[in-house]
């Protein structure tokens, strides 16, 4: 029989719809139990070293005594996996004291579809632009909701930051970060963002005490910097984000998790469609 890590090696590998209901291989029905009863407990996004900083900074701002470290796929991420499993270790290595819980590993290729595939036609003659990197990050943060609200609406970390050494990143804008807290505030969930106000990238090797540079021994997206023209300049406008988050991607994941959080299964393009024809 495969171990746990396998499974779950597995469910990032074959990319299956894990919001609710998730298998008992990776979350254990005693588990659940178990995190319920516990105070000071948090989950945290593992991604790249600015997540894992995050979490550093959040135990230290608001004494989290345990850590549930949550791996959440998309529909362009490339590389081995092992990045993440080394991430694990560095959180575990850089928090002795802290516990630190099996990974779990979540997502819905549907899910990100309706937010960044199917209706990629219609939002560029919408919006004038299609970007999926703002898409991704509501979708990334939204199918944690469900389980924060399973484990008794326990706090999440997220390594979002505004600003990265002078670099510009749509998807962190202040207003995107904004969304993102206010769609998990809906639903009883602190999104925590210990990092958001910082920009300079030695601070986070501060934070870590060691080094990682950015963007190294992370998965990948084949979408990275999509919204950049050659020269490398950005041209969509943090108003014209805002409007798309507002009456797009935003409506569609809070309707989207209004039924994963019924313990139902949404029919997201659907969902998608009814917005942008409403």
């Amino acid at each position: 029989m495969p171990d746990r890590d396998s499974l779950v090696k597995d469910c990032y590998l074959e990319k299956r719809e894990c919001i609710i209901r998730i298998p008992e291989d990776i979350l254990e029905t005693r588990l659940i139990k178990e995190y319920r009863a516990m105070a000071d407990l948090a989950i945290v996004e593992i991604a790249g070293r600015d997540s894992v900083a995050a979490a550093v900074k959040a135990v230290e701002q608001w004494g989290f005594t345990g850590l549930i470290p949550t791996y959440v796929y998309t529909g362009t991420e490339f590389g081995p996996w092992k990045n993440i499993e080394q991430a694990v270790k560095r959180l575990e290595h850089r928090l002795p004291f802290t516990r630190i819980y099996p990974l779990i590993v979540l997502g819905s290729p549907r899910f990100w579809q309706a937010m960044n595939g199917r209706f990629a036609d219609e939002l560029m003659a919408r919006y004038g632009f299609y970007m999926p990197c703002v898409g991704c990050h509501i979708y990334l943060h939204t199918v944690r909701i469900p389980l924060s609200i399973l484990l008794g609406n326990i706090p999440v970390i997220s390594g979002e930051r505004e600003l990265h050494d002078g670099a510009l990143k749509l998807n962190q804008i202040s207003e995107a970060l904004t969304s993102y807290e206010r769609l998990a505030n809906e639903f009883g969930v602190r999104l925590l963002m210990p990092l958001r106000k910082v920009s300079e990238g030695e601070r986070i090797t501060d934070i870590l005490g060691f080094q990682w540079d950015q963007g190294d021994e992370q998965l990948g997206c084949v979408l990275s910097g999509n919204y950049r023209r050659i020269s490398g300049d950005i041209v969509i406008s943090n108003d014209k984000v805002k409007i798309y988050l507002e009456e797009f991607a935003y409506p569609l994941a809070k309707k989207i998790t209004e039924t994963y959080v019924m313990d139902q299964m949404p029919d997201h393009l659907k969902i998608a469609a009814d917005i942008l024809v409403s």
